[in-house]
C-alpha cells in the first residue's frame, strides 16, 4: 500500500500551504492525556482544532489486550475502517497533530507508517505552534464527514514487538541482544521514583538503556505564557543519543549495526523516540507495544533497579 512517502515532520507553514492548495489532505488530531489527567482530549478538539481536522482517539482505535492495556495497536481491518470513517483514502496525505505540541503524535505517526501509509507526517509543534503563527482554528460540532474506501492493509511486523519478545531479548547477551531505549524518567528507569499506575514496579529491563523522551525535544513559548514542544533538529538528537549510549555505540545504531527496540510507560512516549531515530536515519528501530507496564504486570519478569 506503500505510495507517496511524505516528510516525517512538518511545519505549520507547510501544512497551511498544502491546505490552501486543497491537496488530498486529512488531517488528524491525536491528542492523548495520561489516564490521571482531568483534561480530556475530545472535548478540547471540539473547542479549538484546526480546519477540518478530525479526532483520533488512540484508545479506540486499538485492539483488546488481555492485561486491559489501553492504545495497543489496531488490528489490520480496525485500522483500515478507522481510516474510512475519517475519509482517508490509501493515496491521502494524513498530518498528525497533538495539543502539547509534540507527545502523543509520533505514536499515530507510527501506526499510519507501520500499516504501509508513508504518506503521513507530524506537525512539529502541534496545535500550539500552529496558533503561535497565527493560523486559523475551528470549534463547535464537525460537519459530517464523507467516507472513502480504505482497503484491508498488512502491518510489518518488524515494526513492532511483543511480551514473548522482549521476555526473550531480556535473557539474551547484551552483545547479540537489540538494545532497548527506555523513554520514561530515569527516575523511574533506575526504580528510585515511583511508576504513576499504582502497584506497579519501577526499575528497567535487562538490555536497555534510559533515554527519556524529552531529551530529544525543545521546549518554545507559545500564546501567553504558555508552553509547548518541537523535535531538536537532527544535530541535537544525535546528541542526546550519544550522551546516552555514547558516541560509538550511537554510530552503530545509525548504521543500522545495533537494531533497537523503543519503550516508554505505555507505548505512547515510545514514538517520539521511534522518530526521533526515524529523524537520523535509522532503519532498524523497533517499538515494545506493551512498554513498561506489560512487562512489569507479569510476574515472571526480570526486573533491575540499577
Amino acid at each position: 500500500m506503500a505510495g507517496h512517502e511524505a516528510p516525517l515532520l512538518i511545519r505549520p507553514s507547510q501544512l497551511k500551504s498544502i491546505l490552501d492548495q486543497k491537496q488530498d489532505v486529512t488531517v488528524l488530531d491525536a491528542t492523548w492525556f495520561m489516564p490521571n489527567s482531568p483534561r480530556n482530549g475530545h472535548d478540547e478538539f471540539l473547542n479549538k482544532r484546526i480546519p477540518d481536522a478530525r479526532f483520533l482517539d488512540l484508545d479506540k482505535v486499538a485492539s483488546p489486550h488481555s492485561l486491559g492495556l489501553k492504545h495497543m495497536m489496531p488490528s489490520e481491518r480496525t485500522f483500515a475502517d478507522a481510516c474510512e470513517s475519517f475519509g482517508i483514502k490509501p493515496s491521502s496525505h494524513v498530518v498528525i497533530y497533538d495539543t502539547h505540541g509534540v507527545f502523543s503524535s509520533p505514536r499515530a505517526l507510527f501506526m499510519f507508517r507501520s500499516f504501509g501509509h508513508s504518506n503521513s507526517s507530524v506537525l512539529d509543534g502541534g496545535l500550539p505552534m500552529w496558533e503561535s503563527e497565527s493560523h486559523p482554528v475551528q470549534s463547535g460540532p464537525l460537519p459530517e464527514i464523507q467516507r472513502a474506501e480504505y482497503p484491508t492493509p498488512e502491518l510489518d511486523h518488524q515494526s513492532i514487538r511483543n511480551y514473548d519478545q522482549i521476555s526473550n531479548n531480556a535473557s539474551l547477551d547484551s552483545t547479540v541482544a537489540e538494545l532497548v531505549l527506555d523513554a520514561r524518567s530515569r527516575g523511574r528507569f533506575l526504580g528510585v521514583d515511583p511508576e504513576p499506575r499504582p502497584g506497579l514496579s519501577s526499575g528497567h529491563m535487562p538490555n536497555s538503556v534510559s533515554l527519556p523522551f524529552n531529551v530529544f525535544l525543545d521546549q518554545k513559548h507559545g500564546i501567553g505564557n504558555s508552553t509547548f514542544t518541537v523535535f531538536k533538529d537532527v544535530a541535537g538528537i544525535q546528541k542526546a543519543l550519544e550522551d546516552a549510549v555514547g558516541q560509538d555505540e550511537a554510530a552503530r545504531i545509525i548504521k543500522g549495526d545495533r537494531p533497537i527496540i523503543t519503550s516508554c510507560g505505555s507505548g505512547m512516549t515510545a514514538g517520539i523516540l521511534w522518530l526521533g531515530l526515524k529523524l537520523l536515519g535509522v532503519t532498524k528501530t523497533a517499538l515494545y507495544d506493551e512498554s513498561w507496564t506489560g512487562y512489569a504486570m507479569r510476574p515472571d519478569s526480570k526486573i533491575e533497579k540499577d
